[in-house]
């Protein structure tokens, strides 16, 4: 047959459109790949030559009130592995290496199967340097493997400040899906107090050093000599509130105890000092922690990561009689002439309620003095449950209080509407002589009374509770100012001046806490006992200083223990002191030289 009356012309014409149109297509794609999308693949042929190093930023360091650096950044080395280019054959000298157990980095690698294989996954954490210089001398032979320098928190000062500076820990795949635009798997996110109310200001900006890579993933150079890099930029330091003396006091003070104490400067709200007991070592969370500490803290039956100060709601018990005078004296129910007779104790509503002693006649600035119970008793009722609750509540009780680090419990201020839920419209009054000597069911919490012990002495005005003054701007290194909210309850200076002269009394007359009186600092103060169902009563002590111009405000509430006067106060008074009279104590325990701190500030701060 000759060629060419193979098949029909139909046939032939149709053969020849295909070739054609399969030439023209090739022909249009190597087009478009080679000229349209020439940058796009030139970007993917160069990512697939190129190493991106991520550079992770120092964080940022905490300053005390005064300049003092209380957290720092502390250089540990960390075991990385970048599973495209590593092979597993090399897991049993690595792990042999490292000493850890066999299967331990399978079992990482596998947990970080769904990130992409050219990230690097961080195998362990705080090596030492015999096992970095390992790894340098044999680096030919570990595709793969690297390490990097990261950085710990540190705490020169001394003090722990578990609850109020929190820590750091390794994201976790929930948080990491959260906030998956800046961290990576390994990166680690502040989990608790400061650490975590500011982690954003804290973390800084990574940056990435770029290599030339070979086929088999070797470095090779600096892309572009490093003009493509990108630094990292340090996160901000933070300015805290916090003395670190007082709050050196207040951990010390709590030593093998169950509480809280805090300090507040009235006028601003800054808190001085925020401690709870018990509380935990942060350096154990700096970088790794160990199984078995961990393990420790959490079979504890005192919670030691319950923080107490922000978030354990008990009754207030004789502290609140304060607010009770202030709610009568501002309604014009009871003015300085009115008085009660005590007789150890009276009759309400069908209940008899006991006092702690035959206080005789009273009016309510020596009812302060000697936390009467009959006064206090027959005062509620005179202001009523829904004026009681009104003016509790305008002090902050029953609410957050809105502090800066969280984690707070706005415990529980009854109504009469609650009562009704519960009891129905005839619920028993006798329930009011309770609340008017702050138990039942009322629960507050420490830094509630704090901010209510700065609201009675600074006159009815002050800020949101805070930790945090600001930031420090990494170039000029001025401060940055956060702005807080102003508290102003609204009542007139007369009505304070009245019952701070009652705490004063408390103190410096013949009060329940004439044992902390002072020939140095006037303080003014009022104790109290919580009544515990579950055991012995909790301690409590509300007080500030000095009396004509108050410059420090405490809260001290201890469990378990008894008498206010016998427990808090005495905390109370060691804050005060270790406030006021800084530069008499510090002369008497001579400190490390100046220029020791100065050196310490620039290395760590000027990062």
């Amino acid at each position: 047959m000759k060629p060419e009356n193979f098949a029909s012309v139909h046939r032939r014409s149709i053969i020849f459109f295909v070739v054609v149109a399969c030439f023209s297509l090739l022909s249009f794609r190597l087009f478009q790949m080679q000229i349209i999308e020439h940058v796009t693949y030139s970007e993917k042929a160069a990512n697939n030559s190129i190493k991106a190093i991520e550079q992770i930023p120092l964080r940022g360091v905490f300053y005390d009130r005064n300049m003092n650096v209380v957290v720092s950044n502390v250089p540990a080395y960390t075991l990385r592995i970048t599973p495209a280019d590593y092979d597993k054959k090399l897991n049993p000298l690595l792990e042999a290496v490292l000493g850890v157990e066999p299967g331990y980095i399978n079992k990482i690698l596998y947990n970080n199967r769904i990130y992409s294989k050219y990230i690097p996954v961080r195998i362990k954490r705080g090596i030492d340097f015999k096992v970095v210089s390992w790894l340098e001398e044999n680096s030919e032979h570990l595709p793969g493997v690297d390490y990097i320098v990261e950085m710990q928190r540190g705490y020169p000062a001394g003090i722990r400040g578990s609850h109020l500076f929190g820590y750091t820990k390794e994201i976790t795949p929930k948080l990491l899906e959260k906030h998956k635009v800046y961290y990576q798997p390994g990166d680690y996110i502040g989990y608790s107090g400061v650490e975590k109310a500011y982690e954003k200001i804290l973390r800084g900006e990574k940056g990435y050093t770029y290599m030339m890579v070979d086929s088999k993933r070797r470095e090779m150079g600096r892309f572009k000599n490093g003009a493509e890099d990108v630094p990292s930029v340090k996160g901000n330091d933070l300015l805290l509130s916090i003395d670190e003396d007082v709050q050196r006091v207040a951990e010390e003070q709590l030593k093998g105890l169950n509480g809280a104490a805090i300090a507040i400067e009235p006028k601003t709200g800054e808190i001085l000092a925020l401690a709870s007991a018990p509380d935990y070592d942060l350096s154990e969370f700096s970088y790794v922690t160990s199984k078995d500490y961990l393990q420790k803290l959490y079979s504890d039956p005192d919670k030691p990561f319950f923080n107490r100060a922000t978030a354990s709601a008990k009754p207030p018990g004789s502290t609140f009689k304060i607010v009770e005078a202030i709610a009568a004296l501002d309604m014009g129910v009871i003015n300085t002439s009115f008085t009660v007779v005590c007789r150890g104790g009276q009759t309400f509503y069908g209940r008899y309620f006991k006092c702690d002693a035959v206080h005789g006649q009273l009016n309510v600035v020596h009812a302060i003095e000697h936390s009467c119970n009959v006064f206090f008793y027959n005062l509620i009722y005179k202001i009523g449950m829904p004026k009681w609750n009104d003016y509790v509540k305008r002090f902050g009780f029953g609410q957050d209080t809105g502090i800066d680090i969280g984690d707070e419990s706005p415990g529980f201020i009854p109504s009469d509407k609650y009562y009704e839920k519960l009891y129905g419209s005839n619920w028993p009054r006798s329930i009011m002589a309770s609340l008017g000597i702050g138990q039942g069911e009322v629960s507050v919490t420490p830094i509630q009374l704090a901010k209510y012990v700065s609201l009675i002495a600074n006159d009815g005005v002050t800020y949101t509770p805070h930790v945090v003054k600001g930031y420090l701007d990494n170039t000029t290194r001025k401060l940055i100012p956060f702005t807080y909210k102003k508290i102003d309850v609204g009542i007139n200076k007369n009505i304070f001046d009245i019952v701070k002269e009652g705490m004063f009394l408390v103190v410096n007359g013949s009060g329940t806490a004439a044992g902390i009186r002072s020939n140095e600092i006037q303080i003014a103060g009022k104790t109290g006992t919580a009544q515990n169902p579950h055991g012995k009563d909790h301690a409590l002590f509300i007080g500030f200083a000095p009396y004509n111009d108050p410059k420090i405000a405490v809260a001290v509430v201890i469990e378990n223990v008894g008498f206010g006067a016998t427990w808090a106060a005495p905390i109370a008074k060691k804050m005060i002191e270790a406030y006021l009279l800084k530069d008499k104590l510090k002369n008497e325990q001579p400190n490390p030289p100046q220029e020791i701190k100065n050196n310490l500030i620039g290395a760590v701060g000027e990062n």
